[in-house]
């Protein structure tokens, strides 16, 4: 049961933010449009990230789904451990963030790839002996992925987080940006750096 309703939320979350914040007609190959796409009354913020990439569609999916690569690539990404499923993988993330504040946290990772479209959303799940300050208290987004125009070596790329650091001490909410907005458009150049050099 718990299953089948992460994966309905993971698909409402994907619909209720896909075509948010961001004119895709306005895209470029050489820079990321950011968005913030926070809904009122939710504790966190939401964030969307956009850009044309070129690269096939089929290779960018790829790169997404090698998790166990993120920490070569991703920006504060220091570790994963990864434990595979049929229909998604639970991927454990421990970010390193600036003044040595970690942060760990727990993935549903569950990737939805057709000819047309690659889309993996994520929603957090519970991680039992984490500490306190390392914690977070919900994450979750999706990337998607669809060929730009009839080009089939140019791909349009949405990256959509939502987080919710849970309570930030006074003077930390940097934390808040390093998670999200900060790291968004770094991640998006990561992955077109990552892309290129492949």
């Amino acid at each position: 049961m718990k299953l089948v309703l992460s994966a309905t939320l993971l698909g409402a979350c994907a619909g209720a933010y896909a075509d948010a914040g961001i004119d895709t007609s306005k895209l470029s190959a050489t820079e990321v449009a950011l968005a913030d796409v926070s809904k009122a009354g939710q504790p966190g913020k939401a964030f969307m990230a956009s850009t044309i990439i070129d690269a096939p569609l089929p290779k960018l999916c790829a790169i997404i789904q090698d998790y166990a690569a993120y920490p070569s690539f991703m920006p504060n990404v220091d570790k994963v451990a990864l434990l595979r499923g049929i229909e998604a993988t639970q991927v454990d993330m421990t970010l390193k963030l600036p003044l040595g504040k970690v942060k760990k946290y727990r993935l549903r990772m569950e990737p939805k790839v057709s000819a047309v479209q690659c889309q993996l959303a994520w929603t957090m799940l519970p991680w039992e002996g984490v500490k306190a300050e390392e914690a977070i208290a919900d994450t979750s987004g999706y990337w998607l992925l669809v060929p730009h125009g009839g080009d089939k070596n140019k791909t349009v790329v949405k990256y959509m987080v939502y987080t919710d650091p849970g309570p930030v001490p006074m003077g930390l909410g940097w934390i808040v940006d390093s998670m999200s907005r900060g790291s968004m458009p770094k991640t998006l150049e990561a992955l077109r750096q990552r892309a290129a050099a492949k």
